[in-house]
């Protein structure tokens, strides 16, 4: 099973005093954009527990399937076929979160336009900072997102030579060996992906209390 994928982190309350005719400040625009990455991370949330379960399933299904051995061939194809379609929903769910991920970058990289507008220089690194950060989750996201369809490729793979009656154990053995070589790129890239999310998370609140925005956590 795959650890679940961390997530970006609500402040609960910010309280935003504007200026004069309710004009925003760059910070507060700022933190308007921040926020709003959170939302268009609700879709990647909401995939989370689903994935979660499904791959625990998925995994209990193949455990079946190697305990049933070839002898009992026409259970061992229904159980394959099960396999087969959870992974393909699996496809559907990694293809959801990786929607709303790309949602989530349209809507941050808009940060950019006010960066210059800040001028407390110790601020201005700060959000250059945090936009590094995030712009390194992207990627590792993208990485994770590569791994994972690929590893998913091979499961499918090892489920169809399961239904082969005729299957021979080395052509197992080498199908398995793959599968566990791609799931330790999955695991590698998504334990990136969770420590530069809390990272982020960690330097988004920093920068909160550095900009002076009254926070209740």
């Amino acid at each position: 099973m795959i650890k679940r994928r961390l997530w970006l982190s609500i402040i609960t309350t910010v309280v935003i005093l504007s200026g004069c005719f309710n004009q925003k400040t760059p910070v507060e625009k700022i933190y308007d954009i921040l926020e709003k990455v959170v939302e268009k991370e609700k879709g990647f949330e909401n995939q989370q527990e689903p994935l979660v379960a499904l791959e625990k399933k998925e995994k209990a299904t193949y455990e079946k399937i190697l305990d049933l051995g070839m002898k009992q061939h026409d259970k061992v194809v229904k159980l394959a076929d099960a396999a087969l379609a959870m992974a393909d929903k699996r496809e559907q769910y990694m293809n959801e979160e990786t929607k709303s991920i790309l949602e989530s970058k349209e809507t941050f990289q808009k940060i950019k336009q006010y960066t210059n507008d800040l001028k407390n220089p110790k601020l201005k690194k700060a959000l250059e900072h945090l936009y590094q950060i995030m712009i390194n989750r992207y990627s590792a996201h993208d990485e994770l997102n590569k791994e994972y369809l690929n590893a998913l490729k091979l499961d499918k793979q090892l489920y169809g030579l399961l239904k082969n009656k005729n299957l021979s154990f080395e052509d197992l053995e080498a199908k398995v060996n793959k599968v566990n070589e791609s799931y330790q790129k999955v695991y590698a890239a998504n334990k990136k992906f969770n420590e530069l999310t809390k990272e982020y998370n960690d330097q988004k609140l920093a920068f909160y209390k550095m900009s002076g925005l009254k926070i209740n956590e």
